[in-house]
């Protein structure tokens, strides 16, 4: 049986945000964000979560070990703005029971 799990996100305002996350639903960061109106509409996965755009990176801010960076991805973020050697793409990060705990901020729009 799946659980809902905690994963705080630091929003481009700097406010945080504790939101629930479900298992069972095959979403992923910036669908999170999105479903809790965390950025603006039209500000956040705007390839539509094809790694293809770079609106969701966010920066992973603890130790909660993520999936590996698939190439598409590392593609992106060599192209993107205000990377950091803790960036990730929001679309590639896909919720499961092992990210329970994550925080994340959201990386400036541009």
């Amino acid at each position: 049986m799946s659980q809902d799990i905690t994963i705080t996100i630091t929003d481009r305002e700097g406010a945080t945000h504790e939101v629930q996350a479900p298992t069972d639903m095959n979403m992923n960061i910036m669908e999170l964000v999105r479903a809790y109106e965390l950025a603006p509409e039209g500000t956040i996965g705007i390839c539509g979560g094809m790694a293809m755009c770079a609106s969701c990176q966010c920066y992973v801010l603890n130790d909660v070990a993520v999936p590996e960076m698939g190439d598409d991805e590392e593609a992106m973020l060599s192209e993107a703005f205000n990377v950091k050697p803790n960036s990730r793409l929001g679309c590639q990060i896909h919720i499961t029971e092992d990210l329970d705990g994550l925080a994340v901020e959201l990386a400036p729009e541009y």
